[in-house]
């Protein structure tokens, strides 16, 4: 005889939805409940059915993840936090790549996500209305999209471009080169205006041909750097919009000949793991990646379970952390 959650319920005296979230270690209930329920499971021999979990909570207890390439070393330290803390809900992930391509979330079959974190997408993208139209709740998270209202898990860019700018400038520099990022995405967007306003505010010039854009590619960093420190005048200084293109950057720089750290500085965005290996040693702006994925799946499994509930905004305060590529001027 196969036995159900309804009969697993009646004897351990609680509800059937009582015995699925007991059993999916879902938080809220008391621990002497959880052990009692999980008891009576043992004793029965009853093993939860995911297709009927999904059929009776109408949950497929999956969350898509909207992701760039792995490749890019700073996709993997988001999403791996994010992994784990929704399966500590009870969810499983699923990646999902080109989420600016036409018909991203069309392409999605009905029921196959309970939700969508997005952690990568451009200022106009189409992803999150038709998400939204498609009744499929989501969350950005690192990223934001011009005109949307939703739940975000941020870093305050605007701030740690700026803190940036003003580290460069209290170090004496003046001859300061720039690698932006995108332009059409909100942390490169954001980044450089911060890194602007903190270099007008201490009086510091950014002339056009020191200033570069382009993805945040290891590629984008070698390359402009690779022009911008074969300028007859060249900078002492170089920001780059985020950690991968530093390290482009480092490494143009040292196939120059220059050295890093005592001739030249180079100042990175994000503070991903290989930042502070000991061969890299990048000074960068730091902020808690692992809390704003944490956070980007807390408020995904909240928006699930509350779909009318405010929108939430939570963000990040950065910081400067200095290790070895960076020197005083003078």
């Amino acid at each position: 005889m196969a036995f159900t959650s309804h009969d697993v319920a009646k004897i351990a005296g609680v509800s059937q939805s009582t015995v699925s979230r007991a059993l999916r270690g879902v938080p809220g209930i008391a621990p002497e409940t959880v052990a009692r329920v999980q008891e009576v499971a043992r004793s029965l021999s009853y093993v939860p059915s995911e297709a009927g979990r999904t059929l009776s909570t109408r949950q497929a207890r999956s969350i898509g993840v909207f992701t760039a390439e792995l490749t890019n070393p700073f996709y993997p330290a988001l999403v791996e936090p994010v992994r784990n803390r929704l399966e500590q809900s009870g969810f499983r992930t699923i990646l999902l790549a080109e989420p600016d391509a036409a018909g991203a979330a069309e392409n999605l079959p009905h029921g196959v996500v309970d939700g969508a974190i997005i952690a990568t997408a451009h200022l106009g993208s189409p992803l999150p209305a038709s998400l939204r139209a498609r009744g499929i709740p989501f969350v950005l998270v690192n990223r934001s999209v011009d005109g949307v209202e939703c739940d975000r898990s941020t870093v305050d860019n605007i701030a740690g471009g700026r803190l940036a700018a003003e580290f460069l400038a209290d170090l004496g520099h003046r001859e300061v080169g720039v690698v932006f990022g995108p332009g059409d995405t909100s942390t490169g967007r954001d980044r450089e205006h911060g890194f602007r306003l903190g270099m007008s505010e201490r009086g510091v010039p950014i002339p056009p041909e020191r200033v570069r854009h382009g993805q945040f590619s290891y590629e984008t960093g070698y390359s402009a750097a690779s022009v911008l420190l074969g300028q007859a005048a060249s900078p002492t200084a170089l920001f780059c919009g985020n950690d991968v293109i530093a390290l482009g950057a480092l490494n143009a720089a040292r196939a120059k000949g220059r050295d890093v750290g005592r001739d030249l500085t180079i100042v990175g965005f994000d503070d991903i793991a290989m930042a502070s290996w000991e061969i890299v040693d990048l000074t960068t702006v730091h902020y808690d990646l692992t809390a704003m994925a944490q956070t980007a799946a807390d408020l995904m499994v909240a928006r699930i379970a509350e779909p009318a509930s405010p929108f939430r905004d939570v963000t990040l305060t950065p910081e400067i952390v200095t290790r070895g590529s960076h020197h005083r001027v003078g």
